[in-house]
């Protein structure tokens, strides 16, 4: 078992207001949209990165596709 909080509902936790409160149904759900995102954006820096011939992929390939995930993330 885990003696502390995962990182991700840390961060929840402290970016959000002193007077809402965060059920333990939407810090999973969070963490699953988080999850799902970065799913997604490390398919999409794979298939840059097959795209230049790399066998890794590599910082600037995150970079080059993550402002398209992001629009694809917010509709």
């Amino acid at each position: 078992m885990l003696n502390k909080a995962p990182k991700l509902k840390r961060i929840v936790k402290t970016k959000t207001k002193r007077n809402m409160n965060v059920g333990s149904p939407s810090e999973a759900m969070l963490e699953l949209l988080t999850l799902l995102f970065l799913n997604s954006l490390a398919e999409e820096a794979k298939a840059k990165a097959f795209e230049e011939k790399s066998a890794t992929i590599r910082a600037q390939h995150v970079r080059a596709v993550s402002k398209k995930v992001l629009k694809k993330a917010r509709g």
